[in-house]
């Protein structure tokens, strides 16, 4: 019997909501397996049933318990096997930590609307709708506070790697493929995401996965 705990994936390339969780626990160094379904694909709907009652990725199976959406899987990992570490322990620091990741978790229409992750693209020159354009500046807004007030000596969000840092990675590859405008901070904090073993290894997938579709955001679950 496979002890490890099985994450189902969508898509590398295209699959934002499948990155958020496959970092967070990459990261934290949980063990566990990786399964590929395939988007937009006529398999996938069945494959998909057999592990999720929402029909969408990303899942998670450990023994008889199902998770599904991302950041129920990131909760349920905090719980098994990251404990605190997940998030910073002073309770300021964490009350935003815990607030940012839920604004990501359900907000950010335009930009995910406009720019899906699409990790192998780049775009030299790309003009960003009203409503994407204030979804940038208030992430960048974010970002800046959370660095400011609790950054410290660390790169991330807040200073060592958080969940909300997992919740904004897909965010960090919509900026470099849409070439997006950025601040210094941001940047910098772009630059730290990237650097991370996790998402040198998703990217590096990514790059040599063999599907192709036009991706929108809510087609990867």
């Amino acid at each position: 019997m496979n002890p490890h705990p099985k994450l189902y994936i969508g898509n590398r390339n295209y699959s934002s909501w499948s990155l958020r969780p496959w970092l967070f626990l990459h990261e934290f160094g949980v063990h566990f397996d990786t399964e590929v379904i395939p988007l937009d694909t006529p398999e996938f709907r069945d494959q998909i049933a057999r592990v999720s009652p929402s029909l969408r990725v990303p899942v998670l199976v450990d023994g008889d318990v199902h998770v599904w959406d991302s950041l129920a899987i990131c909760l349920y990992a905090i719980d098994h096997w990251i404990g605190s570490a997940a998030m910073p322990l002073d309770p300021a620091a964490r009350a935003m930590c815990q607030s940012i990741v839920a604004e990501m978790h359900s907000g950010f229409s335009g930009l995910r609307t406009q720019c899906p992750m699409n990790i192998r693209q780049r775009r030299a020159r790309f003009a960003l709708s009203a409503e994407a354009a204030a979804d940038v500046g208030r992430i960048q807004t974010l970002w800046r506070d959370a660095r400011s007030a609790f950054g410290g000596e660390g790169p991330f969000l807040f200073g060592a790697f958080s969940l909300a840092d997992a919740f904004y990675a897909p965010v960090v590859t919509r900026f470099l493929s849409y070439a997006v405008a950025l601040d210094e901070v941001s940047r910098q904090y772009c630059d730290a995401v990237m650097q991370t073993a996790g998402m040198r290894a998703w990217c590096a997938a990514a790059e040599s996965e063999p599907w192709a579709l036009a991706a929108t955001d809510n087609v990867t679950g």
